[in-house]
């Protein structure tokens, strides 16, 4: 585990007590701070307390002006939609405010600095969607390559959870717009954008801001090597500002773009993978039928963990079988079962409509599930890309405005997941695939996606064949 020395003897703040904010207290404390701590949860805080941290309500905390900082978790807003009490606090009294990744960076900056070992690479990825897959499919390969590598970040490890500087050659991380919001440290080796699409956006104070803060990734370390899908005007946008940087090294990669005539890019056809340089195709890989990577909106995570691990001297031949051998994560386009013919997919990971299309375009005679807590424009712009749906089964708080916006289409309503499955199940004959993919948040009925998709896990295990 990590420790944050560089805070010896001081008191800082912390609010919000979930993986990231927990283990970054304990880092600080095991690196000799005084870490102070609140969440609004009171089982968070009775888990810290019981770790022997202090805990403080820093909402109405009479010793702001003894904090060196305010380290803030990543679920809690910085401005947008609304400024938190605590936040305003810290900026009355001018408190810095900072989070976890950028104290990881500064750490793992300083054991290179101290010479306690040569600098790792860092690689971190960030985009709408697919972040997940191509996090642990560089991993899979490196560790597939015997590197001694490590992931963490957005998922799976906290990042003060994970080994130090010293004892380990590369480290993944997978970096959400909250993440890198606020941040003041953003040196990643290798930098990794894969693509954008409308989310979050009451977070960030709209689209402009959403962008704003996955663009900041890309903006402070000038010998970044930086692996940027360019199927979108904001991958395009980022790449014409690195190229305008001296020294910056940028690898384009794309699903939709032939890329032969860049100085260096990674592309996809639809079935075959290129490798070019200076103008040439170097390597092609044909990447159908990997098991473990279903769907075409696949090839683009391919891509780009390809270009990662070509930067980091892997051979073509040993990335194409690592490829094979990798298992799809839970909860995206994962199969459940097939039972009487029928497949059951559990996509809960799909918390918006891009998402959920490239689920839509992966499976033929499709019964939908789908709904929960809406974001933005809902499911409006998959109303075009209904062809392989027979019916919608629309469930949550956004099971009404779902409706409207697809008009036309086959669909009931229900209360819950289990009435749309059994719905779902009833209606499905051999060869047709009963999809939960639901384009919206899960916390109108559940914690997080992953207790969605578990609970469609178990539903479908209980169905009679």
């Amino acid at each position: 585990m990590l420790s944050i020395d560089f805070y010896k003897g001081q008191k800082v703040a912390i609010f919000g007590l979930g993986r990231s904010g927990f283990s970054s207290a304990l880092a600080l404390r095991r690196g000799g701070a005084i870490p102070v701590c609140w969440d609004d949860s009171k089982t968070a805080r009775d888990n810290a307390q019981t770790a022997g941290l202090i805990i403080e309500d820093l909402r109405v905390s009479k010793t702001w002006n003894e904090f060196s900082l305010l380290l803030l978790s990543p679920g809690i807003p910085y401005i947008y939609p609304q400024v938190n009490q605590i936040v305003e606090q810290a900026w009355r009294h001018q408190v810095p405010i900072d989070n976890d990744v950028s104290l990881f960076f500064q750490s793992y900056s300083q054991a290179f600095d101290d010479k306690a070992s040569s600098m790792p690479r860092t690689i971190a990825v960030t985009g709408s969607n697919g972040k997940s897959t191509t996090s642990t499919l560089i991993h899979h390969i490196l560790n597939d390559s015997n590197r001694n590598v490590q992931i963490g970040g957005n998922i799976g490890t906290p990042l003060f959870d994970l080994s130090p500087a010293n004892i380990v050659e590369t480290t993944v991380m997978e970096l959400s717009s909250y993440q890198i919001e606020v941040a003041k440290l953003l040196i990643p080796d290798i930098a990794v954008f894969l693509n954008f699409s409308p989310d979050h956006l009451d977070r960030h104070g709209g689209i402009g801001g959403y962008f704003s803060a996955k663009r900041r990734l890309f903006k402070s370390n000038q010998n970044q090597i930086s692996v940027v899908g360019v199927d979108e005007k904001e991958g395009l946008a980022i790449t014409s500002d690195l190229r305008s940087r001296k020294g910056s090294q940028v690898i384009k990669i794309s699903t939709k773009i032939n890329l032969t005539h860049d100085e260096q890019s990674v592309f996809s056809d639809g079935r075959n993978l290129f490798e070019c340089k200076l103008g040439k195709i170097v390597n092609k890989l044909d990447i159908t039928n990997l098991a473990g990577l279903p769907g075409n909106h696949n090839f683009q995570n391919i891509c780009a963990a390809y270009a990662v691990c070509r930067v980091l001297e892997i051979s073509p031949e040993d990335i194409f079988t690592a490829l094979k051998s990798y298992n799809a994560l839970p909860h995206r386009t994962e199969l459940i079962a097939t039972l009487s013919g029928v497949k059951f997919i559990n996509d809960s990971k799909a918390t918006n409509a891009t998402s959920t299309l490239s689920a839509l375009n992966s499976f033929s005679n499709i019964h939908w599930i789908a709904g929960g807590r809406g974001k933005g424009d809902g499911i409006t712009s998959l109303m075009e890309h209904l062809g392989s749906v027979k019916k919608t089964y629309l469930i949550g708080e956004s099971a009404l405005d779902f409706s409207v916006q697809i008009s036309g289409s086959p669909q009931s309503i229900f209360q819950t997941l289990d009435e749309a499955l059994a719905a779902a199940y009833k209606n499905a004959i051999p060869g047709d695939t009963v999809l939960l993919s639901p384009a919206a948040a899960s916390f109108d009925q559940y914690t997080n996606f992953e207790q969605r998709g578990l609970h469609f896990s178990k539903l479908v295990s209980e169905l009679e064949i």
